[in-house]
């Protein structure tokens, strides 16, 4: 679906600019887009090689692990139907935390595995652990939005750090409303087994 709506943003995009004799603005812009997406791509692979490597260093020094162990609340109240020592646990924090740090795309690799991890058997139907790890992976509580930073300092920002409140009131927002979602559906399917 997707690619018929490009394909036709692309379409009606090329067809006003000859409709308009403005097809060299419409190839210049074009030229001057892809460089930028460039210039962005390099900028955006040398912050998530940092981070990436900032969690391979915490996986091999044991830090994960400690996160891991220091989450267990929060992890017991949010996955109730994982017990203490079932693998997800582990990916769960690191995707948590690389999200916390507002690292979407190093915490996807985490979040896969975790999903994995969490599939019993070879069952179609996900499980409450799944859904509820979805949402609240959906909702990504950022403490510290780094790409976003990146975005902003990237484009030449006075203040890329400006969205450090406004970012953590969002997300700390839509991460309540998740939380708050996923313990009501859980209620609402223990009275139904009832």
């Amino acid at each position: 679906m997707l690619n018929y709506l490009w394909g036709f943003m692309i379409l009606a995009g090329i067809l006003w600019g000859a409709a308009n004799n403005s097809l060299d603005a419409v190839t210049q812009g074009l030229l001057d887009s892809a460089g930028e997406a460039v210039k962005l791509c390099i900028t955006m692979a040398g912050v998530m090689s940092f981070w990436c490597g900032i969690l391979e260093v915490g996986n091999r020094s044991g830090l994960i692990e400690w996160l891991a162990d220091k989450m267990e609340p929060i992890l017991t109240f949010l996955f109730p139907d994982l017990g203490k020592d079932h693998p997800a646990r582990l990916p769960i924090s690191v995707n948590m935390a690389a999200n916390m740090l507002g690292l979407g795309m190093a915490a996807t690799p985490a979040g896969l595995e975790a999903m994995k991890l969490m599939q019993e058997g070879k069952q179609s139907k996900a499980t409450n652990a799944m859904c509820t790890f979805l949402i609240i992976n959906i909702s990504s509580l950022q403490l510290v939005p780094v790409t976003m930073i990146a975005y902003r300092s990237q484009y030449g920002s006075s203040d890329p750090t400006a969205v450090l409140g406004p970012a953590l009131i969002a997300t700390g927002c839509s991460t309540l409303a998740a939380v708050i979602f996923c313990k009501l559906m859980d209620l609402g399917k223990a009275v139904k087994e009832k």
